[in-house]
This record gives structure tokens, sequence and C-alpha cells, in this order.
């Protein structure tokens, strides 16, 4: 599901101040990237079976190039997703997701919103 409205949709920022306020809040690149494009990801454990919940945070170079960490990123719409073991994420609009689960989203990524404002350009 996206998470609409949050603030950090179209924000334009460099990508190293951008990996570290994403780590600095547990939002994860690791190995997700290429040279055009970014996902942060923030992993949300549930007492369901087999089940996970994700927030993704994805970008893409508007100049510059990932690999060379000289990207300037455009964010996009944040998205909630739950992971069904074994088969992966969806994301889409007809997943059921617990109510507290989006406020708690919401917040998240509210509060990176908020230090991305800082180096938006």
């Amino acid at each position: 599901m996206k998470l609409e409205n949050t603030g950090i949709e179209d924000a334009i920022v460099d990508i190293k101040p951008l990996d570290r306020l994403m780590g600095k809040h547990a939002f994860i690149r690791a190995g997700q990237w290429d040279y055009e494009r970014v996902t942060y990801d923030y992993k949300i454990g549930s007492k369901e079976k087999n089940i996970t919940y994700y927030i993704r945070i994805q970008g893409y170079a508007v100049e510059g190039d990932v690999d060379r960490g000289n990207a300037v990123i455009k964010l996009m719409t944040p998205l909630l997703g739950k992971h069904y073991y074994p088969h992966g994420v969806e994301y889409g609009e007809d997943e059921n997701f617990p109510e507290n689960l989006i406020n708690r989203a919401a917040d998240l990524v509210t509060k990176v919103t908020e230090e991305v404002e800082i180096y938006n350009k």
C-alpha cells in the first residue's frame, strides 16, 4: 500500500547524506540498488506466522551515479508491504494491514522526512 502525503515523495537529496540519515532510522539499503535506483527497507516483525512487514522508500538518480557515490536521488512515495514466506513481499492495495501498523509506518516515515527536508535541494 502506498503511504501517501508523507512529504518525502519528490524530495531531492545527495546520496551520501541520504544513506547516512536512512541508516540512522534503520532503513537499510544493503544490496538494493543499481546505478540509477536505490531502495531502503525498514523491517517490522509480526506475531503472525511467517509474516514480516516492510516499509520501503525508493528513489532514482536525477543526476550522477549511485555506484560512484555522486548521485542526487529523487525519492518516491513510500510503500508498506507484507512478506509472505517464502513467496515474497506484496504491496497491493488488496492487502490488509492493521491500523496500528499503518500509523507506526506513517510516524517512522515522518521522522525520516523531517531530516530529509534539511538536505532537500
